[in-house]
């Protein structure tokens, strides 16, 4: 394991321990959620800048999650800004009573740490990677990445124009990329990083880059992402109708309505 990352890891720890001693001061675990992106950016551009090593292809994938990660910070900070805790860290929060505190130190700020190091994983080491040459996966990997992006961005936009509107209150989001994909936004984060891989490919990631968007489309399609959400609207009829005809996750035309 190289010393770049290394450190990388040993950052990450820290940067979570900080937000966890934070989340105590102001007894909201849910600003968890707004370290997630900018973390990224922090680790791309430590390990850069330590590796001291600026190829092209380390410049391009540090410039992408970059982008990538200022605008899920401000989304999400926008979004949560002087609003009572996320209702996942509530509801723990009451189920957890007396262990709240090591509790959530571990099954949050550690879990949220130890994802970030694997996910983050390939970007580390295409920083550290004195050999990565510019070739023509990096840009299948951007077209790909930018594909992820759009439907990422776009479809939180949608949704907060959606809930904005005071005659959409109550009902479902069904319009935009939200036809396609219930959950257009967690797509777009998965195919980002499956591009994220492929950039890295050529470098001293390589193959082994793989387990990153791996990780981050099972979390979201299987644990904390989809399965979460959707919980939430288990009882919601329109929910279910909705949910009929439209696909989970990738993107497909809506079935036809059974009349």
């Amino acid at each position: 394991m190289s010393l770049v990352l290394k450190e990388s890891i040993i950052l990450i720890f820290a940067y979570f321990s900080a937000f966890f001693l934070l989340a105590l001061i102001i007894k909201n675990n849910s600003i968890v959620d707004i370290g997630w992106g900018i973390g990224f950016v922090l680790i791309a551009w430590y390990s850069m800048v330590r590796a001291g090593n600026y190829t092209q292809t380390g410049l391009l994938t540090t410039g992408l999650v970059t982008v990538w990660g200022i605008r899920l910070f401000y989304h999400i900070i926008k979004r949560n800004w002087k609003k009572p805790e996320d209702f996942r860290y509530a509801a723990w929060r009451k189920e957890w009573g007396k262990w709240l505190v090591p509790r959530a130190f571990m099954q949050i700020f550690m879990l949220q740490a130890f994802f970030m190091a694997v996910i983050a994983y390939p970007v580390i080491l295409i920083n550290a990677t004195e050999n990565a040459s510019f070739s023509l996966l990096p840009v299948i990997g951007t077209l790909i990445w930018l594909k992820g992006f759009f439907f990422e961005a776009l479809g939180d936009w949608q949704l907060k124009q959606f809930i904005n509107n005071p005659e959409k209150k109550g009902k479902i989001m069904k319009e935009g990329l939200w036809k396609y994909t219930r959950h257009p936004n967690y797509f777009g984060e998965a195919t980002m990083w499956w591009g994220i891989f492929l950039i890295g490919i050529g470098t001293d990631s390589g193959i082994t880059g793989i387990i990153s968007p791996l990780t981050i489309t099972i979390l979201l399609v299987f644990v904390s992402g989809v399965p979460m959400l959707e919980k939430k609207y288990a009882e919601n009829e329109e929910f279910q109708a909705y949910a009929k005809i439209t696909s989970k996750f990738i993107p497909w035309f809506p079935k036809k309505e059974n009349k």
